[in-house]
């Protein structure tokens, strides 16, 4: 299979289970879950311990792109083992992973997108990169900061507050934009009309 027909594989980082699916940390599987209903698919088990959907995206013609979004059902800190897994599987190059996860360093409700770099403590991309290397796309989803004294572990794992939930329909749905804008259009592009 050529780089070209490789598909993109744009992989929501979150918790697996209903007591984390509203949880700040779980803002993944909120974009991936909107982008599955975009393209009119259902996610389905895959042997890699993820969920998946595969098909397609962007406008009809060159721009029009294969993609598996996925979902891993190991907790966080494994996400790395299940991404390697289907990357393995779909044969897609690096710079065609997107993992999409919350930011704390990022005010809420802001993106930026990128290539590479650090983990900046995000337990899922440190087991991403110890995985598979670095230089994978990130759709940084801001949080913010947890507030006075709690801890970070606590606030992350915390669903968002009702003020936060007010704009948090508005944020998955440009964050899924963002996306679908990298993949057709590229990093520059999404860059320039999506980062905050």
């Amino acid at each position: 299979m050529s780089d070209d027909a490789a598909p993109w594989l744009i992989v929501g980082l979150g918790n697996p289970g209903a007591e984390y699916a509203g949880n700040r940390h779980n803002i993944g599987f909120m974009v991936v879950d909107l982008l599955a209903e975009r393209i009119g698919g259902k996610f389905k088990a895959h042997k890699a311990r993820a969920q998946v959907v595969e098909g397609r995206m962007g406008p009809p013609g060159p721009a029009n792109r294969r993609v598996v979004l996925a979902k891993p059902m190991s907790f966080m800190n494994l996400s790395g083992g299940p991404v390697t897994a289907l990357r393995d599987f779909y044969k897609v190059p690096l710079e065609r992973i997107v993992a999409v996860h919350d930011e704390l360093d990022i005010d809420y409700p802001t993106l930026r997108l990128k290539l590479g770099g650090g983990d900046n403590g995000h337990n899922g991309l440190k087991s991403m990169t110890k995985s598979m290397g670095a230089d994978y796309h990130r759709v940084r989803c801001g949080i913010g900061r947890p507030p006075g004294r709690m801890q970070v572990a606590d606030f992350v794992l915390k669903d968002f507050s009702s003020t936060e939930r007010k704009e948090l329909a508005w944020f998955v749905d440009r964050a899924a934009d963002a996306v679908e804008c990298l993949v057709a259009e590229g990093l520059e592009r999404a860059q320039s009309a999506y980062n905050g």
